[in-house]
């Protein structure tokens, strides 16, 4: 979809890597970009930079903390009072090899990779769902990973309190499964008109390894691919007219493929579902 004119796109952690080529593509395309991100004074600069890049003035950034229950509502309340449309919402930001805890006390990559989202989807719900009744379509983009296919199972205790490993790429895996998942169970609840996608960008070489330390962070980045390149899956479920029609599937290379067999469970999906809801102080 090349004219995007008239739509409105959230994209959370856009001030970087792959959500920063993600926003700049949809501006380019004339659609109204919102970057969601936690600091506003690296997130300006970038405003100011996509919208001379693009000659579009309809960039913006809003404040959001995926580790912090009180930004995620405060973000919500602040995008729902403008009363703008939100045609697409694209969970993009995130970590990986972290370690701690987030400022609710959830571990730190579980929290910021899916409860922070969850959240984040779960209060913007009906905004989108009224945007797609107005407009015919709607569409939510969960940025996961293939390295959901290295998680064995979800340790429920685990979510609360820190990291456990001494790496935190077992939390990472369990996340990137969990975004998976909400993908899945999210697509039969969703309101007519939209849809909703999880994807593995590629192994990107992008701030989301940022808490990695620097000699290992600098020797993996040499094997990834780059930001463009792992935005490419993120704008085909976010635009395309190829994928309108299809809702809870796991893409990778713009192709539906299957995902783990864990990911595939239902009823761990609806499980996924109603602890979250526990944990944010929603109803399932």
């Amino acid at each position: 979809m090349t004219d995007l004119a008239g739509r409105t796109f959230i994209v959370t952690g856009a001030n970087t890597g792959i959500g920063l080529v993600t926003a700049r593509t949809l501006a380019s395309r004339k659609a109204r970009v919102i970057l969601a991100c936690r600091s506003a004074e690296k997130t300006q600069p970038v405003v100011a930079e996509l919208r001379a890049a693009t000659g579009n003035p309809d960039v913006e950034f809003v404040a959001l903390d995926l580790g912090s229950m009180v930004s995620i509502r405060r973000c919500a309340a602040d995008l729902v009072a403008r009363d703008l449309p939100i045609h697409g919402l694209i969970n993009n930001a995130g970590l990986g090899g972290a370690r701690g805890v987030t400022q609710d006390g959830f571990e730190l990559t579980v929290g910021t990779n899916h409860l922070g989202p969850y959240l984040l989807t779960r209060l913007l719900l009906d905004r989108i769902g009224a945007t797609a009744a107005a407009d015919g379509a709607a569409r939510i983009v969960n940025v996961a990973s293939k390295v959901h296919y290295r998680a064995k199972a979800i340790d429920w205790a685990a979510f609360q309190g820190p990291t456990r490993s001494r790496t935190g790429f077992p939390e990472y895996g369990v996340s990137k499964l969990c975004n998976v998942l909400f993908n899945a169970h999210l697509a039969t609840r969703l309101p007519p008109g939209v849809t909703t996608y999880a994807l593995h960008p590629g192994v990107v070489a992008s701030d989301v390894w940022r808490s990695v330390p620097g000699p290992l962070r600098w020797m993996i980045k040499r094997f990834m691919i780059t930001v463009e390149e792992g935005a490419l899956t993120t704008l085909h479920c976010a635009t395309s007219p190829a994928v309108a029609g299809e809702s809870g599937l796991y893409y990778d290379t713009c192709k539906a493929v299957t995902p783990s067999a864990l990911a595939r469970d239902a009823g761990l999906a609806r499980e996924l579902w109603d602890r979250s809801a526990a944990l944010v102080g929603l109803e399932t």
